[in-house]
């Protein structure tokens, strides 16, 4: 199956699903969330992305969504990018997290 999202309208709203590798559960500390947060509200205010709903489950997240200044795959291209080096950074920093050689391996495996 192809990993890249196909968009034949640029102007079109379009839902989509994505989970972490292996469904790993890492949405499931605050910490997290909020880089998820942060990401989407960069990409509205910088990216042209119109959100219209999103959800973040422990391991996955669904995203309805619009882009008004470039490709809606070079958008969201760039966000899982720019989101996923921010939480393997988050998650190597973070001192209380007890899962980080466990998640390191995962991600390094897929």
């Amino acid at each position: 199956m192809s990993r890249n999202y196909k968009f034949h309208n640029p102007d079109g709203i379009y839902f989509v699903s994505f989970a972490v590798v292996e469904w790993v559960d890492v949405f499931t500390r605050r910490m997290y969330k909020d880089i998820i947060v942060d990401s989407l509200n960069f990409c509205i205010k910088e990216k042209g992305m119109v959100l219209y709903t999103w959800c973040i489950m422990t391991n996955h997240m669904h995203l309805v969504f619009s882009s008004t200044q470039s490709n809606p795959a070079q958008l969201l291209g760039d966000f899982k990018r720019f989101t996923s080096n921010k939480l393997v950074k988050a998650i190597l920093d973070n001192p209380q997290e007890s899962r980080k050689e466990w998640l390191m391996q995962m991600f390094k495996q897929a």
